[in-house]
């Protein structure tokens, strides 16, 4: 699987063989999430909307928003509220404010209950307003507005002059004083243009629309807690085990080293490929043997079996499987230096290759006899040689490493025995011998056991 891209089908085979693991690790993720809500208070937050009138900048609006977070808004917020064991410099991770549409600062508090976080959104936000109030009133220049409006009276004196002027004036009986009438009176209209002008700039002006600031409403009280809610937490955690758990079986497949192939297998032993067969699955049959507190919970669990290994193909019937074995059998009698006693390895632990040998010593012939040796393949140990004319390896593919095979063949020579091929056994739906398993039908393959026992044809 190191080199299969991850496909829904190999996420499917993960929850199916390993459902039970998967619900267990995503029940310690909810208690660790409940673990950590109970670390974590509740937190309730509610927000208050402050309207700031008159036009205002961007970045003015940024600043604003700073200044209702600042180190002197929040330290006054501190001191009306008086909660114990409370200063503003706390209230910097308890209050926000953030810029909404139309000149609106939404201001937002955070507490431990729906009463405190009410208390300190609408605090906050009079507490700016107050501060905004002062710093723009004090602001204002006394000698500068003392000249607007020195100029203002000056303004309004011509124009009343102007008035005078064009009243008294020849009333149009001579074209000069048509011209001087019309003169005076586009001055005069000028005069009013600029006293208007001068209206609207005046900064007082603007700075009293500025400082009649807006709360728009009290904050309302919250009614559920703010996120991550205790709920969230326990998903959140549940969640997150069963992501990890399936990412760690993704990763393990993924750097794992059992081979796969047929060549691989037999590169790794060193001998010829003699052919492959087929056994029909029986999940029963491949889980792992064993006994004690540690197998019974891994058959509780489903780690007894494999969960990497391909979905087994639909098989062609008993007659093509029995050809299969055949030819085998028909190309081991030829690879045999001297037809007689023949010792059959298998992996200890390879169910699959356990059935498929006892299958192919069914179809051996009565000239040939053999013994089967499981060997484990941790610190393998084979029989030493008894008079046999050669060794069989048989297993099931994608079980073993090519450092496990290549110790097996190495404690095959180590014993005295030649290998003569490799036997490769894979698993194939079969429906018609499941029924029979089931009803009881169907006759047990040959014995298979230790390296103390015999099959003879």
């Amino acid at each position: 699987m190191s080199d299969d891209t991850i496909r829904l089908v190999t996420l499917g085979r993960i929850v199916r063989h390993r459902g039970r693991l998967l619900l267990l690790l995503a029940l310690a993720g909810a208690l660790a999430g409940y673990g950590a809500s109970l670390l974590f208070p509740p937190r309730y937050t509610t927000s208050v909307s402050v309207l700031l009138p008159g036009a205002w900048e961007e970045r003015e609006l940024l600043t604003q928003a700073q200044v209702a977070t600042s180190s002197v808004v929040l330290d006054r917020t501190a001191g009306a509220l008086g909660w114990d064991g409370t200063d503003g410099e706390e209230l910097k991770d308890w209050v926000t404010a953030e810029i909404a549409d139309g000149n609106i600062i939404r201001i937002t508090g955070t507490a431990d209950s729906p009463e405190k976080a009410q208390r300190l959104s609408d605090r906050t936000a009079r507490e700016f307003i107050a501060f905004t109030t002062r710093i723009l009133g004090n602001g204002a220049d006394p000698e500068a507005t003392t000249r607007l409006d020195a100029l203002r009276q000056t303004v309004e004196r011509t124009s009343r002059r102007v008035t005078e002027l064009a009243d008294a004036a020849d009333p149009g009986r001579t074209v000069e004083s048509v011209q001087a009438r019309t003169e005076l009176e586009k001055l005069r209209t000028a005069l009013h243009d600029a006293v208007t002008k001068l209206d609207q700039a005046d900064p007082a002006a603007d700075r009293a629309g500025r400082t009649s600031m807006v709360v728009m409403g009290a904050a309302a009280r919250p009614t559920g807690e703010a996120p991550p809610t205790r709920i969230q937490l326990v998903a959140a955690g549940a969640l997150l085990f069963f992501l990890l758990a399936v990412g760690g079986h993704l990763a393990a497949a993924r750097v794992s080293r059992r081979l796969r192939t047929e060549p691989e297998i037999a590169a790794a032993l060193g001998t010829a490929l003699l052919g492959t067969v087929e056994v029909p699955a029986d999940r029963s049959a491949d889980r792992s043997a064993g006994s004690g507190p540690g197998a019974v919970l891994r058959r509780l669990l489903g780690t007894d079996t494999r969960w990497d290994v391909p979905a087994p193909k639909a098989s062609g019937g008993e007659t093509d499987r029995r050809v299969r074995y055949r030819r085998v059998s028909a190309r081991l009698r030829n690879r045999l230096p001297v037809p007689g006693r023949l010792l059959v390895v298998v992996p200890e632990g390879d169910a699959t290759g356990r059935r498929a040998a006892g299958l192919l010593l069914a179809e051996t012939g009565e000239e040939l006899t053999a013994r089967v040796a499981e060997v484990p393949v941790g610190r393998p140990m084979v029989p030493d040689r008894d008079g046999e004319s050669g060794a069989l390896v048989v297993l099931g593919a994608g079980q073993w490493t090519g450092s496990e095979l290549t110790a097996v063949a190495e404690a095959c020579a180590d014993a005295g025995h030649e290998l003569v091929g490799v036997v490769v056994a894979g698993q194939v739906r079969d429906r018609a011998a499941r029924s029979a398993r089931r009803s009881g039908a169907s006759a047990a393959p040959a014995p298979v056991g230790d390296d103390t026992k015999e099959g003879a044809r």
